[in-house]
This record gives C-alpha cells, structure tokens and sequence, in this order.
C-alpha cells in the first residue's frame, strides 16, 4: 500500500512470532529514535491513517499491523495479547531505544498495556482516543449483535458488504467516524478499500467486530507510569468524550495531558491532521 504513503516514503518488512509486519518510513533514515505509529482497527484500517500527520517528523514508523494492510493476515482469532505481544517484538526490532509510541483507538488501549507490560520499551505514549471498548464494565463497540456476526458463512457476507464497496466505506467513514462528511476523500476510500480486499482480511477484522479484542482498560490505567497524552475527537461514537475524561481521571500523574479536539470524531488525526501534528509536536518538545 505504498502507493497511499506521501513521497520520500519507503516500505519495510519486519519478522513477528505472528508474521511479517509491513512498516513506512523514510527513504534517508537516521540513526535516531523512531516515533512509532500504530493505526486503529476497524474494516480497512492501515497506517495510510496517520500518513497527514507523520510526514511532520522525523524519523518516524508507521505500521501495519499483523491483520491489516501489507502485513500478513493469519487465518485465526484474534486475542489481544496477540496484538500486544507482536507490537512489543515489534518495537524490538525497529528501535533499540525505548520509543515515542502513537496510537489510536482500540489500538491506543494494546499500547498502554504494553506500556505496562514492558515499560523499557516506551519512553511515552500519545493516544487518540484509546479504548478497550468495554471499559469500566461497559461494553461500547458492539454494533451487530452476536448471533448475526457468530454465525459462519453470514459473517463474511457481512464483512464483504459492509467493508469492501466504496458505497459502505464511504458511509462509515462519513456518518460514523468523521465529524464533517466533506473531510472524506476518494483517497481515504481507496486506501481503505484496498486494506480491507486484501486475502484473510476478514479475520482481524471479524475479530473486532465479535468483541474478541474488547477488553476492560480500566485495571491497566492505574498501573501507568509512562507519560501521557490523550488527544479525543468531540463527536467521537461508541466511545464518547465523557469516557475520555473518566479515563484520564484514573490516573494523573502518568496522563498529562487531555484534549479535546472540536468538529471531529474518532478519526482525529485522519479528520484533523494539523491540529493532531500540532499536539504532538508540543508534547515531544515538553
């Protein structure tokens, strides 16, 4: 999916216990600490989502992750110790540093875990609007009820109509992700089109839908000892702003920071780029 990436951009391949990870990054690198972006999930998700703000930086990586994008799409159930596991050997591979890490929604949640779970990996987090979609005990993410998406067969069909036309991606990222449906692109569509088409796509993606990723962030937060900010889109769905301010109220000493972006929803630095790359820069410099 290099063909969605800006110029000056290459594309990588590194080995996990659950496959090959395909990552961005510059074409003149450095020998200097990587920031780390990770994408949020969801039917087509890739690090095409942070490509309007990473280009601000210097050096960065932008994954795809195991499931999703250009990466391998193992035939299986997703867990999240599978996504957390494979982004710390992940981290591993690509920094001998501990890292700025960058991520978003559900995927926001695996990265404080793994902030948690392996502190010397992560020198600080900036998240955007990270959930492990049933925080505090309530259960935000589910949108088709279980005995539709757990029945065999019918939970392909579901994912083909629902993530690889244009008419339904545009949809979904009009009326559900985004704020303002005239920040949608023809690119973004394609890009997520071309993320979801991909062999053995439907399983990571099938796994989010069924909720077999969700889980309580709440035990975690406390735990946190690595500085952080939490930047959240103020229409975002499923997960609200009201949630974002409880999250940050459990632990603030480690999150430092809380914004509240207006006119955007869940997709904050896909929506809103410059205000997203804004934050992050004055949170490097702090």
């Amino acid at each position: 999916m290099l063909r969605f990436h800006p110029p000056g951009f290459g594309q990588k391949f590194t080995q996990t216990s659950l496959g090959t990870i395909a990552y961005y990054t510059q074409t003149q690198t450095t020998d200097e600490t990587p920031i780390v972006f990770l994408h949020s999930f969801g039917g087509g998700s890739s690090a095409y989502e942070w490509s309007k703000v990473y280009p601000v930086f210097d050096p960065i990586v932008a994954a795809d992750l195991i499931g999703w994008g250009d990466s391998s799409h193992p035939a299986r159930d997703y867990k999240p110790d599978d996504y957390v596991m494979s982004i710390a050997e992940f981290l591993k591979k690509i920094s001998d540093q501990p890292v700025t890490l960058v991520a978003a929604s559900l995927t926001g949640a695996f990265a404080i875990r793994l902030a948690v779970q392996h502190p010397e990996l992560v020198r600080s987090l900036f998240l955007i609007c990270p959930s492990g979609f049933d925080d505090f005990g309530q259960n935000a993410g589910r949108r088709i009820p279980l005995d539709i998406i757990n029945t065999p067969i019918l939970d392909r069909i579901i994912y083909t109509i629902g993530a690889t036309n244009d008419l339904a991606v545009r949809n979904f990222l009009e009326n559900f992700l985004f704020a303002n449906r005239d920040r949608v692109t023809p690119e973004m569509i394609n890009a997520y089109l071309e993320s979801a088409r991909k062999p053995n796509a439907d399983y990571a993606a099938l796994s989010f839908l069924r909720g077999d990723l969700y889980f309580d962030l709440a035990p975690y937060l406390p735990q946190l000892k690595t500085p952080t900010s939490i930047v959240w889109g103020a229409q975002a769905q499923f997960t609200d702003v009201q949630l974002g301010r409880e999250i940050a109220a459990t632990n603030p000493d480690a999150i430092r920071e809380f914004h509240i972006v207006p006119e955007s929803g869940v997709l904050v630095h896909l929506e809103q780029p410059a205000i997203v790359a804004r934050l992050l820069l004055q949170w490097l410099r702090n």
